[in-house]
Parts: structure tokens; sequence; C-alpha cells
């Protein structure tokens, strides 16, 4: 029961990115994206990674690992589309 919930937990905040990754691919639109936040969200999951390694619980490592794979190409994304944006006059 307790590494159900483990699998449950770790897939669904795995996955979450997912949507606004797959949002940014579509419109190439990077602008309400907080980059602050991606990277506090990615030394986040680095760090659970690392503590999954150190307990040596395949289910806290893959599940991050994921995760930090998603976040990290969405923070790549968003930085690319935002450099490729031509500037606004304002």
């Amino acid at each position: 029961m307790i590494q159900a919930v483990g699998i449950i937990a770790g897939t669904l905040t795995s996955v979450s990115m997912l949507p606004q990754f797959i949002k940014l691919i579509k419109t190439k639109d990077s602008k309400d994206i907080s980059l602050g936040m991606l990277f506090v969200l990615i030394m986040g999951v680095a760090a659970w990674v690392f503590y999954g390694v150190l307990l040596d619980d395949p289910i806290i490592i893959i599940t991050n690992s994921f995760s930090f794979l998603v976040n990290t190409a969405t923070g790549i994304m968003a930085i690319y589309y935002r450099r490729k944006a031509p500037l606004s006059r304002a």
C-alpha cells in the first residue's frame, strides 16, 4: 500500500508540467512562464533525485528523474522562445 501511494504521488507530480510543456511547444510563447519558479523547481527535483539515491529508492529516483527532464526541457524551450521572440515596441 505504501509503495502504491508513492508511485501514484510520484507519477502525478512528475507529469504535472507536461500540459505546460505541450502548450509551450504548440504556441511557441513563453512570456507567461516564470523562469525563477522553474529554476527553483528543477533544483528541488534534483535534490529529490539525490535523496532517492541516498535511500536507494527507485520510486523516488525514477519519478523525480522524469520530472527533472520535463522541467529542464520546459526551461530550455522557454528561454529559446524568449530569445526568438521579436522585441515589442512600447
